[in-house]
């Protein structure tokens, strides 16, 4: 009696570990098949010609882009969505695009015949014939067709192909041996691409054998095993197509950075308070390295050290922000969608935010344009890099902005970004990142389920991503129904929507990657184990425990239970930092059974969950400067302002115009009708009037002024002669300008300027000024903006200081620099070390830190400061709140202070604007569930219980 009931015990134990592995029923929706496999009932190849093996045609005829094309009515309702999608990875990667056939003579005929089959180069009129058969639905095997069609042969009928593999020719399935000739250089090309063991175009080791071994062994072994893939063209398949239609531009593809060697891609970044964006390599309490050379699961070592920029939030206050801002771009296509992809790591407080700003400008000349808050990151920290996707559906120019803003709470860390790339294109509904994934596959147990968060797809039906863990072997990867808030307002079973599956490449370039996923549609009159497949999961599906803790249901899980093995996860970047990702997309292709295209989809609306600042003041750009009547041009780091002086320090490069366009230059600077402009640390200043420009290498004229400098300097001066051409010289005519260690400040009237490397051109304006690394602009008859340390003035002298400059000028423009003073009409004021002391007259003073205002006294500058004076020159308006009209101002070392009057102030680099503070929302990060288990109590109490009542 006591052997009976402990085996109740054991069996009630049993059951309450066995209920663990209970699971949703699957269904399986094929395995992965290659093109020989596919058509081996049906032809020898997939080639619509007699073979003639080469890489690619050389008299063949090439088609012109856009490719006009129809999908047949006999397709499969899948294989048409398909062909669309390797159509998107074409037109993101290559210089190829399509278009539904509207009147053209020569397009594609795509159809379901025997197969998977296609000709090689556009070869027939009134639709060239190319197979999508069944089970040729998968993205890499149409992408193969269209290149054929495109005109390219197989990688292994190269003609130098010897050189990389061996063709075993008795192990060949005897008729089979055409496919595996090759035709001499003088009748094939390669576009000079090295052979490509990766090629989407190149048979696998084992094609058309005869049973006995490999019929391709490669030279070098560590690519045995990767011949034949078929996930998607390769980079040299790119290359090799690009080359062959010779383009080297892409159809959708906006921009990539990843940070590399330094590099910030030409982003510009700005700020209002002590938040700044900077470029790292690592970041105490963050992230150890950048994402870009984070290790993979290959085992691939990257050589070099990677960067990324990043924001720390544990100084400031709440409320202040950081802005980082792409180049502006123009939408490439007709669906005006593009699709935002970065990595971040989030190591500050959960108050703090990284907010997705998309600025569209009405035109050329709108320099402010109209922001809108596209995505939102914030709460907890983070311990690896994440993706992150945004949709955007700008139609007119515009740029994205990163703006890191200070939340509420004390920080240690930040916000950091890495690897950004930017598509016309759409983004995946979805994403389920599983951090220490290749650990987990190893030591969690047999088939361990992993859930995504419950998603919605663009039209309202709820489901979840189901990744299964397989003995340490292999990774199924699945889709699942579940319940919903809208599940009463939708069509049961769920009609024709289309999953695709995909388990990311993580190179940092989405250019160069090659995903593996599966896509399939759901059919409504599928059925399994006796009842509807895609049904309303309320009806027939099975309980569980959602992430909000409360009952929900789900249906069958459909998907392939061998996605990837565990060597599989070793090749590309699948594996990386210890992360794997999977995106998912769930879309509605009905429209494909009437037309060849799919509508364009539409931008989901944002969730904000923490407030943001609604106050627009513009981009960085037009914060740094101000443009009148023309529209700047493109350059590296420049700037086109319209009546000031500009200042360049250390390798900037700013433009200043009035009336005409500027110009481009390595290093240098025009600007007309402006005072003079200065630049330090090695720059050269220059400044002239209404004559053409000679050229000098170092050189300075003037003309109307004489001139001094020191320390090894020539002297001289001249009147009435045009300056001549010397090294290193300074040519003047009147007041003196005096220049010291390696400086040259020149002034100039009615002669032109000189034309040098790293030189300014001025003419008559106000200064303005640029510090290291910023940049600060004035403009005439513009508002005023507000600016952190910024300098506005209209008719006063500059002054530089470190390395000790002084300069006195009457009647004269002054010259702009760093460290500089601005005074007018006035006697000196004094300032100590870190002090600012002003004097004014008639003017009311205004509220500044550790200010004093007095009217009339003498000036005296400490420590390597520099001394200005001028006559009949007005007074200026200064940040900190320094307003003289009689005395002069002065800096102290790395401070500056300049006085204007009649002119407002415009805006420059160090300050930022802020709409109130921003909203936060929480990343869209994956939660995972193991499946449901059943409690043990209830099953054991009654098998002890009456253990106890034996004797």
């Amino acid at each position: 009696m006591k052997g009976i009931f402990f085996l109740l015990i054991i069996l009630s134990i049993s059951a309450v570990f066995l209920s663990d592995l209970i699971e949703p029923d699957t269904f399986e929706i094929g395995e992965d098949k290659d093109i020989t496999d596919i058509n081996k009932d049906f032809m020898t190849g997939d080639i619509l010609e007699p073979i003639i093996t080469r890489s690619a045609i050389i008299s063949g005829k090439l088609w012109t882009s856009p490719v006009p094309y129809v999908l047949n009515s006999n397709l499969e309702i899948n294989a048409k969505g398909v062909i669309l999608k390797a159509m998107e990875q074409f037109r993101l990667k290559t210089c190829i695009d399509f278009k539904p056939r509207e009147a053209e003579t020569y397009y594609l005929s795509i159809q379901n015949l025997n197969g998977c089959q296609s000709f090689v180069g556009q070869q027939e009129p009134d639709g060239q014939m190319l197979s999508i058969g069944q089970n040729c639905d998968t993205v890499a095997i149409v992408e193969h067709e269209l290149l054929h069609a495109l005109g390219f042969y197989h990688e292994q009928s190269r003609f130098d192909r010897d050189e990389y593999v061996t063709i075993i020719t008795e192990n060949i399935e005897k008729g089979r041996e055409q496919n595996f000739r090759i035709v001499e250089s003088s009748q094939s090309t390669t576009n000079g691409v090295e052979y490509d063991y990766l090629s989407v175009m190149h048979y696998g080791a084992m094609t058309f054998n005869n049973g006995t071994g490999n019929t391709i062994n490669t030279t070098d072994p560590a690519f045995q095993d990767v011949i034949g893939q078929r996930l998607d063209m390769s980079p040299r398949d790119i290359l090799e197509l690009n080359l062959l239609y010779s383009c080297n531009s892409t159809i959708a593809f906006q921009m990539f950075c990843g940070f590399i060697s330094g590099s910030t891609c030409n982003m510009t970044k700005c700020s209002q308070s002590e938040l700044q964006w900077e470029m790292v390599t690592s970041v105490s309490d963050g992230p150890a390295s950048d994402h870009t050379y984070l290790p993979s699961g290959s085992g691939d070592s990257v050589e070099g050290e990677g960067y990324f920029m990043h924001v720390n939030t544990g100084s400031g206050q709440e409320g202040d922000s950081a802005w980082l801002e792409t180049n502006r771009m123009s939408p490439k296509r007709d669906c005006h969608i593009q699709c935002l992809q970065f990595y971040y790591y989030h190591s500050g407080n959960e108050g703090d935010q990284l907010n997705i700003w998309m600025r569209e400008f009405d035109d050329k000349t709108d320099t402010k344009g109209t922001a809108r808050l596209m995505g939102q990151i914030t709460g907890p920290a983070t311990s690896h890099w994440k993706l992150h996707h945004v949709s955007l559906n700008a139609t007119k120019h515009f740029q994205v902005e990163f703006e890191v803003l200070k939340g509420t709470g004390n920080s240690t860390g930040g916000f950091s970004i890495d690897d950004i790339n930017l598509s016309d294109t759409q983004c995946p509904h979805g994403k389920m990142q599983i951090d220490d994934l290749e650990n987990r596959l190893e030591n969690e147990r047999n088939r361990t389920i992993l859930y995504s968060q419950r998603q919605y797809s663009p039209d309202g039906y709820a489901y979840r991503v189901a990744v299964i863990l397989n003995s340490q072997t292999f990774l199924g990867l699945y889709v699942q129904l579940v319940s919903g808030v809208n599940d009463d307002m939708l069509e049961w079973p769920c009609p024709y929507r289309q999953v695709t599956l995909k388990m990311l490449d993580q190179n940092p370039n989405i250019q160069l990657q090659m995903s593996k996923q599966i896509t399939f549609t759901t059919d409504p009159e599928r059925i399994f184990n006796g009842l509807y497949l895609y049904d309303n999961p309320r009806k027939n599906g099975s309980t569980f425990i959602d992430e909000n803790n409360e009952v929900a249901y789900g249906g069958f899980l459909s998907g392939r239970r061998i996605f990837l093995t565990r060597d599989d996860l070793k090749f590309r970047e699948f594996i990386k930092g210890g992360s794997g990702i999977f995106t998912f997309s769930f879309e509605d292709i009905n429209p494909l059974f009437l037309g060849n295209e799919l509508p364009c989809p539409a931008v989901e609306p944002v969730t904000i969950t923490h407030s943001h600042n609604d106050n627009d003041d513009g981009p960085c750009f037009t914060r740094m400067f101000t443009t009148i009547d023309l529209p700047p041009s493109t350059t590296s780091e420049k700037v086109h302002t319209s009546s000031s002086p500009t200042l360049t320090t250390k390798d900037k490069r700013m433009f200043t115009t009035t009336d005409l366009p500027p110009t481009t230059a390595s290093e240098k600077m025009y600007n007309t009708t402006s005072p003079p402009a200065e630049t330090t640390e090695g720059k050269r200043m220059f400044t002239t009037t209404d004559l053409p420009p000679s050229t000098t290498s170092e050189k300075v004229h003037t003309s109307s002024s004489p001139t001094l400098t020191t320390k090894d300097k020539s002297s001289l001066t001249t009147t009435d002669l045009p300056p001549t051409t010397t090294y290193e010289k300074i040519h003047t005519s009147s007041p003196p300008t005096e220049t010291t260690e390696d400086k040259r400040i020149i002034t100039t009237t009615d002669l032109p300027p000189t034309t040098t490397s790293e030189k300014m051109y001025n003419t008559t304006s106000p200064p303005a000024e640029t510090t290291e690394g910023k940049r600060m602009f004035t403009t005439t008859d513009l508002p005023p903006s507000t600016t952190s340390e910024k300098v506005h003035t209209s008719s006063s002298p500059t002054l530089t200081t470190k390395d000790k400059r002084m300069f006195t000028t009457t009647d004269l423009p002054p010259t702009t620099a760093s460290e500089k003073m601005y005074n007018t009409t006035s006697p000196p004021a004094e300032t100590t070390e870190g002090k600012r002391m002003f004097t004014t007259t008639d003017l009311p003073p205004s509220t500044t830190s550790e200010k004093v205002h007095t009217s009339s006294s003498p000036t005296l500058t400490t420590k390597d400061k520099s001394s200005l004076t001028t006559t009949d020159l007005p007074p200026a308006t200064t940040y900190e709140k320094i307003h003289t009209s009689s005395p002069p101002t002065e800096t102290t070392e790395d401070k500056r202070i300049i006085t204007t009057t009649d002119l407002p102030p415009t805006t420059t680099s160090e300050k930022m604007y802020t709409p109130s503070p921003p909203t936060e929302t929480t990343e869209d990060e994956s939660i995972f569930n193991l499946s449901p288990t059943m409690g043990a109590c209830p099953v054991l109490i009654f098998p002890l219980a009456l253990m106890l009542l034996l004797p």
